[in-house]
């Protein structure tokens, strides 16, 4: 992938003990019932695809005295377009400290609603909760962001799932493991995409061996066939998130993002190699053979000067209903072409292609930076 110094790497402040706050929320315990028997997973929660209607879509405002110093102001201009984007065709809300509510309502327009909740930073997708539908509605997956495995101070943002699911009025699932949102991918059917660098990590589950993960993961999210990638560890300060690397279109079909074909081999290149390899030897949870849709991602000749952390990465886009919010990079011939494969995937949506330049700085996109709640 194409990366610059990612920002959240460079400021990162060390490792937090970052411990959720006393409940806002209904709690539904994580696991079996409190009698320990085990119900039939179809009977349980279950993680719908984000192509299902939603309720609404989250979003979090980046304040002045986060991690983005100086170029706060810039990257707030980034999420205020993604907001303004998405409030197109559904509900946003967007989270900003109490003290920048008002700035953040001037900047995003009466179409988004700002509530005041304090937060670090603009990664929705990672600290909000994930919702599931369970048997009597929906609920919220509280995976207890630790700061991507403490790479970073997170206090605030620690406690943004129960704040948001207290706003919905939704329960909350304490989740038996860490873990971020923008580290799971489901088709709705039963099959989860995960890699084992962000999961199997002693920075987030120490002493969990993976299929100790998988259970719990499966158990929380309805999955019946787990996918597991290889990943990257260290390079990043995801250790690679699923949803950089692979998205599900249509029922049995991934969207693979495909380094420059001229890149030099690096880290980047071979999870790629593996990961298609995986898939190519795959079947999802319905037993079908997995189809792969390349989606090259922009040539770093064309995207001026760009450094070693910047996330040039078409695959991290975001739903609306009726829409597909995703990136741009200044490739024109890569980002038509990348346009025109999304289009395809998702036929009858709507494409909005947005300049997310100071956004992919801190190596995330617009999915990153939205928590979608679909409709139960």
């Amino acid at each position: 992938m194409i990366r610059r110094p990612n920002r959240r790497t460079l400021l990162r402040t060390g490792a937090a003990a970052v411990l959720a706050g006393a409940g806002l929320s209904a709690c539904v315990p994580g696991g079996d019932n409190a009698s320990g028997e085990r119900k039939p997973r179809d009977q349980r929660r279950r993680m719908p695809a984000e192509t299902r209607e939603h309720v609404r879509t989250f979003m979090a405002w980046p304040p002045l005295d986060s991690v983005w110093g100086k170029w706060a102001k810039d990257v707030q201009g980034d999420i205020t377009g993604i907001a303004r984007a998405i409030a197109e065709f559904e509900p946003v809300v967007l989270l900003a400290a109490p003290t920048e509510a008002e700035a953040a309502r001037r900047a995003c327009g009466s179409g988004v609603e700002v509530i005041p909740v304090p937060v670090d930073d603009l990664w929705m997708r990672d600290t909000g909760p994930t919702f599931v539908l369970g048997a009597n509605g929906p609920q919220g997956v509280d995976f207890h962001f630790n700061g991507w495995g403490g790479k970073q101070e997170h206090t605030r943002d620690a406690r943004v799932a129960r704040a948001v699911l207290d706003f919905a009025d939704v329960p909350r699932v304490d989740a038996p493991l860490t873990a971020e949102g923008g580290s799971l991918e489901v088709d709705g059917h039963g099959t989860l995409l995960v890699t084992e660098s962000s999961l199997v990590n002693d920075n987030r589950n120490p002493g969990r061996s993976r299929d100790e993960i998988e259970e719990a993961l499966k158990d929380l999210l309805g999955a019946t066939k787990v996918i597991w990638f290889k990943g990257v560890r260290g390079k990043d300060i995801t250790d690679y998130h699923v949803d950089s690397l692979a998205r599900f279109a249509e029922d049995g079909v991934v969207l693979l993002s495909r380094p420059p074909k001229d890149a030099a081999p690096d880290v980047w290149i071979r999870a790629y190699d593996q990961a298609r390899g995986v898939l190519e030897s795959s079947t999802d949870a319905r037993g079908r053979k997995i189809e792969i849709v390349d989606l090259p991602e922009p040539d770093p000749a064309e995207l001026g000067s760009r450094g070693h952390d910047f996330l040039g990465c078409y695959a991290n886009f975001s739903f609306a209903d009726g829409a597909v919010i995703m990136p741009r990079f200044g490739d024109r011939k890569a980002d038509r072409n990348a346009a025109a494969i999304v289009r395809a995937a998702y036929p009858g949506r709507k494409v909005v292609q947005l300049e997310i330049n100071d956004v992919a700085e801190g190596g995330g996109g617009i999915h990153c930076a939205t928590q979608h709640q679909p409709k139960a």
